[in-house]
């Protein structure tokens, strides 16, 4: 079966664990950051469809790589998170804007 996309560190080792041949490469920076967002967006599209802890764990892996690869500073993303709440707010209050 062929995939060509980005899969997890483990998972080569896992599939010839179960016998199966794999066909793999290590990409390049463009290559890997190209990957890293289409991964993104298929894990956010299986918790679209599944909305569960583990597809939102999945999520999680990606931007954790995404800001390991990028080198954006996980407090400085924090505090960037935390300033634009106080701005703007966050969700919690369920509102929907229907016009403006």
């Amino acid at each position: 079966m062929k995939y060509n996309k980005l899969v997890r560190d483990k998972i080569l080792e896992i599939i010839k664990q179960k016998g199966e041949t794999v066909i793999s490469h290590i990409a390049d920076n463009e290559e890997y950051w190209v990957k890293l967002k289409e991964k993104l967006q298929e894990e956010v599209g299986e918790f679209i469809k599944d909305s569960t802890m583990e597809e939102i764990a999945d999520i999680l892996e990606v931007v954790d790589a995404i800001c390991e690869f990028k080198n954006f500073d996980k407090t400085e993303l924090e505090e960037l998170k935390k300033k634009k709440n106080m701005e703007r707010g966050g969700f919690k209050d369920k509102i929907i804007l229907e016009e403006a």
